[in-house]
């Protein structure tokens, strides 16, 4: 009869991963991560997407 307490049970560390991390896709392969919107196609949100970007100088 010991007076030690159980040791509590440690967490599990995590695993090395030596996967080729040019082969993952990031948010910049996509055409969200350069900003483009998800908004429907047509001819108004063409517009819609026209008038939001045009630069000042173009009023």
């Amino acid at each position: 009869m010991s007076s030690t307490p159980d040791p509590e049970p440690r967490a599990p560390r995590p695993a090395l991963v030596f996967d080729d991390p040019l082969d993952q896709q990031t948010s910049d392969d996509t055409d969200r991560g350069w900003g483009e919107r998800s908004e429907g196609s047509g001819s108004a949100a063409d517009l819609k997407r026209f008038l939001d970007e045009k630069p000042p100088h173009h009023l």
